[in-house]
């Protein structure tokens, strides 16, 4: 019998006895920690990049434009090619790194990958604290994205692989809430840098050392996951790691049992994981590995987080008011991604979607309201007090809607729904979507900004309507549906079981 008809016969909720042990809240927690670079850099280059002396030293003509602030278009006060690519360049790394993570990582093991995406994040930070030239950023940058897109790979399969199915979605939802954590701090960081004359924009540069530190101290800590031990041949260093993670009631002999029936399923069509990933039974997870990823990209949320405070001070307020609104932007965030911890394993995946995608529908079409009607086309007059104000309540309230929904559900889906022979690939696809979209979002969103001005906001708020309806269509429910057993949630789909039935019956016939 093939690895679907064994989960068939076991059902899509057993998981071998497995309880909630110290040491896996441990493991989990460590590898989580990963979400921390991802977040720190979040925060810290939209705040870096509204510090008057950073600007000063790197980007003079964007400083031109905030001293003479009141003579031009508000919406273009930071529309610069050049201060775009200190964020995006990391992205672009980031992208490259996933497209090859995927073999590194089956070849030397997730544990591994961690590691290295965390020391390269700490070279970064180094050389970007010591800058002295533009040059010098961008490369600091790359590195930042190399470590990101080998950690951002990883992580979340890892998670997946470890946690126990009953608290998957709240074990893997925690990369985003430590990139969550990692943003708030960025943001207190710059806040209190910016009273730093000349120099408190490389403090806040060269913090992001801390973050790679701890990833660096926690993979070292960690054991790799069974399912990349067993790939790679080692069977009792696998039955170890289970025993360590999953307490001693556990069934751990079937549960090793069944990864490595996964592995050697895996094993007996040797294609390419990428060109395996392109066949019709692997439809829906190859639609989802784009899907998702795209979608996460196109909330909003990425640019707003990016630049929130250069978007706090196009609607009036002064360099610490944009920096202080970063910090309650950054703790709402939190906030509800804490909140979506507690509920992702009880309401289940597909609310939580329908909640957020409701939220930041309406914060979006209030923020474009507004924007139109106190700064206009023209973006010369300047906004009251009040409104200023309303825009952040706004942009909190989509933050907190992202933060319950497409925040931990971006990293939650793609690391559960692949089978193994493919789960590489396709968190590599998924990475490097995300990775990519980030990238041209970065470069893009302020010359859009000055383009569409405040339909900018109305843009997002019709892909969040679009992204809504292709949940409600295409996505099934896998709440605590242990990893093994995925394929019958496809399986059983309106829509996608015309793909993975195929598969089935190829596997039994073979049986």
């Amino acid at each position: 019998m093939g690895m679907e008809g064994f989960a068939v016969a076991n059902g899509p909720t057993a998981d071998y006895g497995a309880s909630l042990t110290f040491p896996v809240i441990l493991t989990c927690v460590m590898a989580a920690s990963g979400g921390l670079i991802f977040g720190y850099d979040i925060g810290i280059s939209g705040g870096v990049s509204s510090m008057e002396s950073f600007l000063k030293r790197f980007f003079p003509g964007v400083l031109r434009k905030m001293i003479e602030k009141g003579t031009s278009n508000e919406y273009c006060m930071y529309d610069s090619q050049s201060l775009t690519a200190f964020t995006s360049s990391l992205y672009i790394a980031g992208l490259l790194a996933s497209l090859f993570a995927g073999k590194v990582t089956k070849a030397i093991g997730r544990q591994a990958i961690m590691l290295l995406g965390g020391a390269m994040f700490f070279a970064g930070a180094a050389i970007n604290a010591s800058a002295v030239n533009i040059a010098m950023l961008i490369i600091g940058r790359m590195l930042l994205g190399f470590g990101v897109g080998f950690t951002n790979q990883a992580t979340p399969v890892y998670l997946a692989e470890i946690a126990p199915p009953r608290w998957r979605g709240a074990f893997t939802s925690g990369f985003q809430f430590f990139l969550a954590v990692g943003n708030l701090a960025a943001n207190l960081t710059n806040y209190g840098t910016n009273h730093i004359e000349r120099w408190g924009w490389r403090l806040s540069l060269g913090l992001a050392a801390a973050p790679a530190f701890i990833i660096v101290i926690g993979a070292f800590c960690i054991t790799d996951s069974p399912s990349s031990l067993v790939v790679r041949g080692k069977l009792d260093a696998a039955r170890v790691a289970l025993r360590r993670v999953r307490g001693p009631d556990a069934d751990v002999d079937a549960e090793l049992k069944d990864v490595i029936r996964s592995v050697e399923d895996s094993k007996k069509n040797e294609e390419e994981a990428y060109r395996r990933i392109l066949r019709r039974e692997y439809r829906p997870h190859l639609v989802m590995s784009v899907a998702v990823a795209l979608f996460f990209q196109l909330t909003g949320v990425i640019v707003i987080a990016f630049f929130s405070p250069l978007l706090f001070r196009t609607v009036g307020f002064g360099s610490d008011g944009a920096l202080i609104g970063a910090v309650i932007l950054g703790a709402v965030n939190l906030g509800s991604i804490s909140l979506s911890t507690f509920t992702i394993d009880r309401l289940g995946r597909r609310p939580l979607f329908f909640i957020g995608g409701v939220v930041m529908l309406f914060c979006q079409v209030a923020i474009a309201w507004i924007m139109g009607a106190q700064i206009g086309k023209s973006g010369e007059a300047a906004m009251s007090h009040g409104y200023a104000v309303a825009v952040l309540v706004l942009v909190c309230g989509h933050a907190a809607g992202f933060g319950i929904s497409w925040g931990p559900l971006n990293w939650v889906i793609p690391g559960e729904i692949f089978p193994v022979e493919i789960r590489s690939a396709g968190n590599g696809i998924t990475s490097a979507i995300s990775l990519g979209c980030t990238f041209i979002q970065t470069q893009t969103f302020l010359a859009m900004l000055c383009t569409f001005k405040y339909a900018t906001f109305a843009y997002y708020a019709g892909w969040i309507v679009i992204m809504t309806t292709f949940i409600a269509l295409f996505m099934p429910e896998t709440k605590g549906v242990p990893l093994e057993s995925m394929n019958t949630v496809w399986a059983s789909h309106w829509y996608w079981g015309r793909f993975v039935r195929e598969k089935n019956q190829v596997v039994d016939e073979s049986a």
